[in-house]
């Protein structure tokens, strides 16, 4: 687990004025595109912070394949944490965020519409800790292995 969630989880119980209510989500985000770019924009308008957690490279090669990540998560990471809408990033190991979940106990765990509530791993922690759990809608159908397979930057 990345050293910045003990930081995170202290700063939260310092000042829950500036943090809560708390918004976490969790991905790859390998090549970050407008539809990652909107799905933040709208999970952190549910609270006053939004918590991105981060698999680490082990984890997207678990998820995705031997050909990923593209960028390694140090570069993934400041990548986000370069986003207006991003108030931090925990880098974390393992398919699933339960135990970001659990340390970070959000009031809001957002992921995106493509997942449904009876197939999302985290929901019986989410629930367990009192965090709503918030399916954004897909406004933009598409994503990274997709841009990867047509090759990235092409039209269509």
């Amino acid at each position: 687990m990345d050293p910045r969630l003990d930081a995170l989880i202290y700063q939260i119980a310092a000042e829950p004025e500036h943090w809560r209510p708390l918004v976490l989500t969790n991905g790859c985000f390998d090549l970050l595109h407008v539809g990652h770019v909107r799905y933040l924009t709208y999970a952190r308008a549910l609270g006053r912070a939004l918590i991105v957690g981060l698999n680490s490279d082990l984890s997207v090669r678990t998820l995705k394949g031997p050909t990923r990540p593209v960028n390694t998560q140090d570069h993934r990471a400041e990548v986000l944490r370069a986003l207006r809408v991003v108030d931090g990033v925990v880098v974390f190991e393992g398919r699933t965020a339960d135990a970001l979940i659990e340390a970070l106990r959000p009031d809001f765990y957002v992921k995106g519409g493509d997942y449904a509530y009876t197939s999302l791993p985290e929901w019986s922690t989410a629930q367990k800790v009192g965090a709503q759990v918030v399916l954004v809608p897909v406004e933009v159908p598409i994503s990274t292995t997709q841009l990867l397979s047509r090759g990235a930057g092409s039209p269509g």
